[in-house]
């Protein structure tokens, strides 16, 4: 699509015909003749009438802001899941404009046998087409919700935490997510380029095993129907352990990006979800590098970094390990040759400080872990807790 020429308006209030005023609406109408014009985009959300009688004036296709979301939506949706909250998007923005048809193509003739008169009108028909539509595209949702709440309930009774990207649409969530876990995701230069979400394993130090989920960017007034329609989309950033929200550091209007996430977020009741800024894009900014910036108490609250360029990706990873782990437990243990399993769990967990051997050939190792990683060791190898009392009796 080719702009042909941008215009724009101000006024204390909305014109109830046109949305802006009759002179601009003339305005447009002349500009859409003049350049041929096929189509009109208003950055703005119109009400039924308003799309129609600019729609007649201009005499060409009018869309909205919420109609244009809907259609990139439309063309971004892969997988069957993403397909159908669109549509049900659209469904629910189309049925409140049906408008009657003119003439007597608004009736159907005969009707019921034993009823007077005609039929439902076409406009009833429409209506109640649309509204069974809604209710199987509900349906089928609520399967697929239910499903990824099973499994959001299997990671949290294995204590599991779930880290979900949030942030403004083309900030490079997608393109961060691959950085951090080499998941090939797709990711372009584009707006929503991602509208289903995804899933990895990550490991984090100290943490353990931790999913990263990748979810659909936000927008300044993002159209209730999308966020109720995303729904089971959405969750994965309501039920996350830690939000990272990622901003394009380069974008001039970054401030006003976040504030429209905080209000999406606080919508879908995510704002009180522990959230660590990620500054992406610095690659593109004179004299910034990556670091993480830290409050008076030495926590980390925001990190730099550029994911198209990999730098700052270590940076990251600390920053969510402090911000996940909880209390850490310093442990000797004393494995024998036969433990390699338990010896294999503490090296993915990055978390060995000191080992050695004995005269036996049995190791003696020292980790430096998260409690509740510990915890589900002492459930998963019982034999851990004689193995404690073992470098004990070693020391002694």
């Amino acid at each position: 699509m080719e702009i042909l020429a941008t215009l724009t308006t101000s006024r204390s209030a909305p014109h109830i015909k046109y949305f802006v005023g009759q002179g601009k609406a003339d305005e447009i109408a002349q500009v859409v003749k003049d350049l041929g014009a096929t189509v009109v985009l208003v950055n703005h959300e119109l009400s039924p009438s308003q799309t129609r009688n600019l729609q007649a004036l201009c005499e060409c296709r009018v869309v909205d802001r919420t109609g244009l979301i809907l259609d990139i939506f439309a063309q971004r949706a892969r997988s069957h899941e993403g397909k159908l909250q669109v549509e049900l998007a659209q469904l629910k923005h189309l049925a409140t404009r049906l408008v009657r048809r003119l003439g007597n193509q608004d009736q159907q003739k005969g009707g019921a046998v034993g009823l007077r008169g005609p039929g439902e009108t076409q406009l009833e028909t429409d209506r109640r087409l649309i509204k069974v539509r809604i209710q199987q595209l509900q349906n089928r949702l609520e399967k697929v919700n239910k499903q990824r709440s099973q499994n959001r309930k299997t990671r949290q009774k294995a204590d599991i935490p779930t880290v979900s990207l949030v942030g403004y649409t083309n900030a490079g969530k997608s393109t961060l997510f691959n950085a951090i876990t080499n998941a090939g995701v797709y990711a372009a230069d584009q707006l929503f380029a991602t509208l289903d979400p995804t899933l990895r394993r990550m490991q984090i130090q100290d943490v353990g095993t931790t999913i990263l989920a990748d979810t659909v960017g936000f927008i300044r007034f993002l159209p209730h129907d999308l966020v109720s329609a995303f729904k089971s989309t959405l969750q994965e950033t309501t039920e996350a352990s830690l939000l990272l929200h990622v901003i394009d550091a380069a974008d001039d209007r970054k401030n006003e990006n976040i504030d429209a996430v905080n209000q999406v977020l606080d919508e879908i009741g995510a704002l009180g979800i522990p959230t660590l800024l990620v500054y992406n894009k610095v690659d593109k900014l004179d004299g910034v590098v990556p670091h993480i910036e830290r409050n008076g108490d030495g926590k980390p609250v925001a990190v730099y970094l550029s994911a198209q360029a990999n730098q700052g990706i270590d940076l990251l990873y600390e920053a969510i390990r402090e911000c996940l782990r909880n209390e850490l437990v310093c442990e000797k243990v004393l494995l024998p040759a036969t433990a390699g399993q338990i010896y294999t769990q503490f090296h993915l967990q990055r978390c060995i400080k000191n080992e050695s051997f004995n005269q036996f050939g049995d190791r003696l190792v020292e980790v430096e872990v998260d409690l509740v990683q510990w915890n589900k060791w002492l459930k998963q190898f019982p034999e851990l807790t004689e193995y404690v009392e073992f470098a004990i009796w070693e020391e002694d």
